[in-house]
C-alpha cells in the first residue's frame, strides 16, 4: 500500500471537519470531501462480489487485521450508509482498469477513511545512512562486514585486520520521489475520473459536486 500525509484539497493544513447532507438542501461538495464522507461517516464498502470479483481473506489475514486495531470486534448491528454513500461506492467498485481498476479502488477507499492522501514526498531529501548499529561499551557504531567483493586488494596485501566495509542505505532518492509521485497522480486521475462519472450520472440526492480537487502537483508548492 502506499505511503500517505494528511491534506486539505486547499491548502497543506490538515482538515478536520467533512461534509455533511443537509435536510432540505443539496450541498456543494469536492470529490475527496465526498469519498471521506462516505467511507469515514456513513462506514461505506466496496462490493466487488457485485461486479464478478471475489477477495477471498483467511483467519491469519483476520487475526492481523485485529492485531493491528488492537482488539477483536465483538459483532453487533450498524445503520446502514446514506444511499448517496453507497453511490459513491458502487461508482469507485466498478473504476476502469485504466485508472487502476479494483487496486486503485481500495487504496482511494482506505485512504479516505485514514483521510490522507498518498504521499508524494514533497520535502524528500535523499540520505545515505549505515545498513544497521551495533553497540559497544564505548559508543554506538555502524555495523562492518569483512568485504571479500570486487576491488578488494589481494589477502597477501593486507591481513584480516583491514578489509572492512560499512554497508548502507539509500532513501529519499529520485527514483523513491519518482515513483511515490507517479502514484499519487495515478490516484489523482483516478479520483478525476471518479468525479467525472458521479458528475454524469446526476445520481446524488444530498450532494452536488464541485470542481474542487485535491492538488494535482502538491510539490510544486513548497515554500
Amino acid at each position: 500500500m502506499m505511503a500517505v500525509r494528511n491534506w486539505d484539497s486547499e491548502t497543506f493544513e490538515p482538515k478536520d471537519g467533512l461534509a455533511r447532507p443537509r435536510r432540505g438542501a443539496v450541498v456543494d461538495v469536492g470529490i475527496w470531501d465526498l469519498v471521506q464522507w462516505a467511507f469515514q461517516v456513513e462506514g461505506a464498502s466496496l462490493n466487488f462480489d457485485e461486479v464478478g470479483m471475489r477477495y477471498n481473506v483467511g483467519i491469519e489475514w483476520i487475526l492481523i487485521e485485529q492485531a493491528r486495531l488492537g482488539c477483536r470486534p465483538d459483532g453487533g448491528g450498524r445503520s446502514d450508509p446514506h444511499p448517496d454513500a453507497d453511490i459513491v461506492a458502487a461508482a469507485l467498485t466498478v473504476l476502469p482498469e485504466a485508472y487502476g481498476g479494483a487496486g486503485m479502488a481500495i487504496t482511494i477507499a482506505e485512504c479516505a477513511r485514514t483521510g490522507r492522501m498518498p504521499d508524494c514526498m514533497p520535502n524528500a531529501v535523499a540520505r545515505c545512512a549505515p545498513r544497521g548499529w551495533r553497540r559497544h561499551k564505548t559508543g554506538t557504531y555502524a555495523e562492518r562486514e569483512y568485504w571479500t567483493g570486487p576491488g578488494r586488494w589481494p589477502s597477501t596485501w593486507l591481513s584480516d585486520k583491514y578489509g572492512y566495509v560499512c554497508p548502507v542505505t539509500y532513501t529519499g532518492t529520485a527514483v523513491d520521489v519518482g515513483r511515490a509521485r507517479r502514484a499519487y497522480l495515478q490516484w489523482w486521475s483516478a479520483l478525476l475520473e471518479l468525479r467525472h462519472c458521479l458528475s454524469i450520472g446526476r445520481s446524488l440526492s444530498a450532494f452536488r459536486l464541485t470542481d474542487a480537487m485535491p492538488r494535482r502537483e502538491p510539490w510544486k508548492d513548497k515554500a
